[in-house]
């Protein structure tokens, strides 16, 4: 990450994560597509290259979404005992969308607290 000669009020990363915003100026888009980092920000001009959230996301999204579809498939399955493919009727297409939804929030989250407390890959001194 180069270094940051610009002055920026301090943004909130959880809201700029969800939002999918710049990290340093909260204003410019940080999302390429649905899960794409762009290569700049169009506000400020910070350079996405830092931006590396990795596996992260994806369990955070596999716990809370996990944990939120299966206490709902028992809780059907419990009080109502409906047949197999009614659960994959509804809780097929609700993982899906629970799952790419919030692993768009749980990215931009990783990548806004990354850049706060300018985390960058372990290195080994040369």
């Amino acid at each position: 990450m180069s270094e940051d000669s610009a002055h920026y009020p301090p943004v909130d990363p959880v809201r700029t994560g969800i939002k999918g915003c710049c990290p340093r100026c909260g204003q410019g888009k940080l999302f390429d597509g649905l899960l794409g980092v762009k290569p700049h920000c169009a506000s400020c001009g910070l350079d996405y290259s830092f931006a590396d959230s990795g596996d992260g996301p994806a369990v955070f999204v596999i716990l809370i979404v996990g944990f939120i579809v299966i206490g709902l498939v028992l809780w059907l399955q419990v009080n109502y005992g409906p047949p197999i493919w009614v659960h994959i009727l509804l809780f097929g297409p609700l993982t899906i969308v629970l799952s790419l939804m919030t692993l768009r929030w749980f990215k931009g989250i990783l990548i806004a607290m990354q850049y706060r407390h300018n985390a960058r890959e372990g290195r080994l001194s040369d």
